[in-house]
């Protein structure tokens, strides 16, 4: 009767595991498939100019930029806000947890158009900042800003569960031992997160250079200056150029198979990491 029994279930468990895979090669591997098939299409050459146009050029430098400034401020955001809601008590403890969980329920659109009211020409501070020369809307400051604020809750929220797990003992300890608050943080704290903080960072860099919603109100479209990758593939998509749209997408997708890589990689060493974030959103 055992036998009879484990028949069915194990004709249920492949028959899931098919289920899935054929949905992931229709939703994930497909994709991927056409986007470096029609990038190709024409030929290495056309592939070549369309990444080596001055505006994908920018574009590419636009995005690097902007993940190279906003990963760094939400690594230091998120090591922050982790240390102190895992490490201590204080009054407005679930406020600021709640502010860290926002940019997870709103809509990275309203959060751009959040941006735009604000710092706009017509925003509360928008007269102030004409007549002061100071641009952050349709410029660099607001694609920015806007990143940053999508983007700030990765690092954040895969550290304060890994940080609780953690306990206090060893900080305790090691004040105990003469060692001063940033010392026992260097020393003992971040060691020990080290891992943590690898994986919410490639999130976060993931999220942002793929990041078009928010980004996609704040830049004012403009070639050369104002366009990250993702807005530079949808105007030459809806210009027709599929060859130029589906080259930069290539570059998109490899950089996104690089931090899948690098994502899978920790998540086998360290299969905690991953279920932290899981957890929390």
């Amino acid at each position: 009767m055992i036998g009879r029994a484990q028949i069915p279930e194990e004709v249920g468990r492949y028959a899931l595991l098919a289920v899935a895979l054929t949905y992931l090669l229709g939703l994930v591997a497909m994709p991927l498939l056409v986007v470096f098939a029609e990038a190709l299409s024409k030929g290495i050459g056309p592939y070549l100019n369309a990444l080596l146009d001055p505006n994908a050029l920018a574009a590419m430098r636009l995005t690097l930029l902007t993940a190279a400034i906003t990963v760094p401020l939400n690594l230091v955001f998120g090591v922050m806000a982790a240390w102190a809601i895992a490490k201590f008590e204080f009054r407005g403890k679930n406020l600021l947890i709640t502010l860290i969980d926002l940019p997870f329920a709103i809509s990275p659109v309203i959060a751009g158009l959040v941006y735009v009211l604000v710092f706009g020409a017509q925003g509360w501070l928008g007269p102030w900042l004409i007549e002061h020369n100071i641009h952050i809307i349709f410029a660099v400051p607001g694609i920015v800003l806007a990143t940053t604020f999508v983007t700030f809750p990765f690092v954040a929220r895969e550290l304060i569960p890994l940080m609780q797990s953690q306990g206090n003992e060893e900080e305790e300890t090691a004040l105990s031992l003469g060692a001063n608050g940033l010392q026992s943080f260097f020393l003992v704290t971040l060691p020990n997160i080290r891992w943590g903080l690898l994986y919410g960072v490639l999130l976060c860099n993931a999220r942002a250079m793929g990041e078009f919603g928010a980004v996609s109100v704040v830049s004012g479209h403009i070639r050369g200056l104002t366009n990250t990758l993702p807005l530079h593939i949808e105007i030459l998509h809806s210009e027709y150029n599929f060859v130029g749209a589906f080259a930069a997408a290539s570059i998109l997708a490899l950089l996104a198979l690089v931090t899948l890589t690098a994502k899978a990689l920790l998540d086998m060493r360290h299969p905690e990491l991953g279920a932290g974030l899981a957890r929390h959103r």
